[in-house]
């Protein structure tokens, strides 16, 4: 039975039609390693560089992230769909297993950077807010690693796909 309200799904169906890029915010601390695919994660400001990311709070890594404090955001390129399901929770693979999947620098930072993402942004969590859902987290970077090669994961129509550079 759907307990939506039509406001709901119409604003489900029109989100489903924002294009966003897929990452995934990875944690290591005193409260656990832990990661989560989301697609709500985006800049706020250069001056202090800052992005914001949403974490629902049903995953259960909602609460190891923010009590952790510092993350990274991990932006997956075409070829990483499947570490995406992983983390989404999407497969069968255990929590405690998912970082089996792709190849992480887990020294350099602290917390978990994938070796091969397109960007890996590395910060501090600095402001939070409950939003329904989720939990909005400003996080004001530190460190960052780029490369220009390669394409972007997206989500789209609630559905991946690949967007060419």
């Amino acid at each position: 039975m759907d307990d939506q309200t039509e406001a709901q799904r119409g604003f489900r169906t029109a989100m489903a039609n924002l294009s966003a890029a897929v990452n995934v915010v990875t944690t290591d601390g005193r409260h656990g390693r832990a990661g989560v695919t989301v697609s709500a994660a985006c800049s706020v400001t250069d001056t202090p560089p800052t992005m914001l990311v949403c974490v629902n709070r049903s995953s259960s890594s909602h609460d190891i992230v923010l009590a952790n404090g510092r993350v990274c955001v991990n932006v997956l390129g075409t070829d990483q769909e499947e570490l995406a399901m992983h983390f989404a929770g999407a497969t069968n693979v255990p929590t405690a297993e998912r970082f089996g999947a792709g190849s992480w620098d887990f020294d350099t930072h602290g917390v978990p950077v994938l070796r091969d993402a397109l960007a890996s942004i590395v910060g501090r969590i600095v402001t939070r807010r409950t939003q329904g859902s989720h939990t909005v987290a400003f996080v004001e970077i530190d460190a960052v690693t780029a490369r220009a090669d390669g394409g972007a994961l997206v989500y789209f129509q609630r559905r991946f796909h690949a967007l060419s550079a």
